[in-house]
C-alpha cells in the first residue's frame, strides 16, 4: 500500500548530511532520491527508515527548529540496535529522557540529535 502521509524534515543547510547519519543508524534504510539546488543544498530528498518513507529538504531561509513537541517513534527489534541508535543519535546531542527501564516500556529513551529532530526509541516486545 502507497504512503499517503509523508513527514517532512527542513533542514537549514544539513539535510543530506542528517539523512546519511538516519541511514547509518537503522537498517534497513534507502536513500530513494536526493535532488540537489544549483548551490549544493538538497531541494526534495526521499529516504526510507525501516520501511517507513520521510521526506528532507534544506531551505536557507531563517525558520524555527525542530521541537520535541513533533518526534519520529522508532520500535527497535533488539538491545543492540536500541543501544546503538542511542548512542549515535544522542552525539553532539541531547539526551531528553535517559535510556532505561520505565513503567510503559522496557527500554526506551528520547533524544534530540544535532540537527534538532527528535526521536523516541522504544525496544518491541
Amino acid at each position: 500500500m502507497e504512503q499517503k502521509i509523508m513527514t517532512c524534515l527542513m533542514f537549514s543547510g544539513q539535510a543530506e548530511e542528517a539523512i546519511r547519519l538516519y541511514m547509518s543508524v537503522f537498517s534497513p534504510a534507502e536513500i530513494e532520491q536526493i535532488v540537489h539546488q544549483e548551490n549544493g543544498m538538497v531541494l526534495h530528498a526521499t529516504f526510507l527508515l525501516k520501511g517507513q518513507r520521510l521526506m528532507a529538504i534544506d531551505n536557507h531561509v531563517e525558520h524555527h527548529e525542530f521541537t520535541p513537541a513533533m518526534s519520529l517513534c522508532v520500535t527497535c527489534d533488539t538491545e543492540e540496535e536500541i543501544d546503538c541508535a542511542f548512542e549515535q543519535l544522542s552525539q553532539s546531542g541531547k539526551v531528553l529522557m535517559p535510556l532505561g527501564a520505565y513503567p510503559f516500556c522496557k527500554k526506551f529513551a528520547w533524544v534530540e540529535d544535532r540537527y534538532g529532530v527528535s526521536w523516541q526509541l522504544s525496544l518491541g516486545n
